[in-house]
């Protein structure tokens, strides 16, 4: 066997050194463009994920704006014409029904943007002016049991149906919870002036306290002025 002396001992010690060091920086050379790559790859996906969105949400408005200017079509008098370029219709029924259909096809299409979700609440108020509070109920619920800015507009519209078909349990449990949590877009004296006006004929004790705290806790405000117009008309308040 050949004798191998040290100084080729350490020159294969520093060359299998030499290879560790290159194989850990081309290693790492690897990872850092894995990484790179990874990135590139979540930017692109985030930027045609946000680029759809504003697509669809361009479309959504387009198809809403539509919907609406049929929701508020003027009704015309029989043998009335109608106005140049004019959304118009002669009978109610006819213009909730179209309004409804479209106001359903943009939220089911679109459910995932503000245009959309707005025409899911103007479906439910289309429904219920033809008078089909069950199905605008279960639009509605749709809407409230989400997590859309229009929730809350949601829940205190179920609130006024229920009151207004007689369901008066389920409107003060749905007052009571917008009380407590109260939504922007419904303020909650908004909501305890709705309460107040629920029990104004049947417990107007009650009524007369929650119109005293309005005006406790909301001074020098119209809700407070309202508050106090309601409760000078309460019974025995005269």
């Amino acid at each position: 066997m050949a004798h191998i002396s040290r100084k080729e001992l350490k020159k294969d010690e520093l060359r299998d050194k030499l290879a560790q060091g290159a194989e850990a920086v081309l290693s790492h050379q690897s990872l850092t463009l894995y990484i790179l790559i990874a990135a590139v790859v979540i930017a692109l996906g985030v930027f045609g994920w946000r680029s759809y969105t504003e697509r669809q949400t361009v479309k959504a408005a387009a198809a809403y704006n539509d919907a609406m200017k049929v929701f508020q079509a003027r009704v015309r008098a029989p043998g009335e014409p109608s106005e140049p370029n004019e959304v118009s219709y002669f009978d109610e029924k006819n213009k909730y029904t179209d309004a409804a259909k479209k106001f359903q096809d943009v939220a089911m299409k679109y459910p995932h943007t503000r245009p959309g979700q707005l025409s899911a609440y103007y479906a439910a108020l289309s429904l219920e002016k033809l008078g089909k509070n069950d199905d605008a109920k279960k639009w509605l619920k749709g809407i409230a049991d989400g997590d859309s800015d229009f929730a809350a507009t949601a829940k205190f519209e179920l609130a006024q149906l229920a009151d207004r078909n007689g369901q008066g349990d389920e409107a003060v449990s749905l007052y009571q919870q917008m009380i407590a949590k109260p939504g922007v877009l419904v303020p909650k004296p908004v909501v305890m002036l709705a309460l107040a006006e629920h029990y104004s004929q049947k417990n107007p004790a009650e009524a007369a306290k929650l119109y005293a705290q309005i005006k406790s806790e909301y001074p020098d405000t119209p809700i407070a002025e309202q508050a106090d117009q309601e409760l000078a008309l309460l019974p025995g308040k005269s």
